[in-house]
């Protein structure tokens, strides 16, 4: 449950761009080409973006010991 509390918290921390394209690859499973498609995007921008979002992440959980 507080896990879920953190996630919920950390995805609404970002912003939309961040959170939707976070979304579309770890949630609904999109490629990376299908997302650099549909938001307009080089498919190196959309790893950066999901890396440097993946890293906020984890230095969430870690803040939270969580993981």
């Amino acid at each position: 449950k507080q896990l879920a509390l953190v996630f919920n918290r950390f995805l609404e921390s970002l912003s939309e761009t961040e959170r939707r394209v976070f979304l579309c690859r770890y949630w609904y499973l999109d490629s990376i080409s299908d997302i650099s498609n549909y938001y307009g995007f080089s498919e190196s921008k959309v790893t950066s973006m999901l890396h440097r979002t993946r890293k906020k992440l984890r230095a969430v959980l870690v803040k939270e010991d969580l993981l």
